[in-house]
């Protein structure tokens, strides 16, 4: 929960930085830090899924490979906003 608070008060600050008409890279700057702390928070709770949900259906090989086809599609996902952010700037 900490690093979601910080991430909000991060995302402030650059809505603050934008209305003071900051320096551009140094919001960029800020952007990065913003997206890399998101991508951490994404990775943990990437974790404890798979150490609740995943390791409950490493009993049944079908509901395993189902679980293991869901955080694949995930990550597909994210990646692919990720690069269409990029190409639409």
């Amino acid at each position: 929960m900490y690093n979601l608070k910080r991430i909000e008060g991060q995302v402030r600050g650059i809505q603050k930085m934008i209305k003071d008409e900051k320096y551009c890279v140094d919001i960029l700057n800020q952007s990065k830090a913003v997206r890399k702390a998101i991508t951490t928070v994404e990775g943990k709770i990437l974790e404890k899924h798979l150490q609740s949900c995943l390791r409950g259906s490493l009993d049944k090989s079908t509901e395993f490979e189902e679980k293991v086809k869901e955080i694949t599609a995930v990550r597909k996902r994210q990646s692919k906003q990720y690069v269409e952010a990029l190409t639409n700037i």
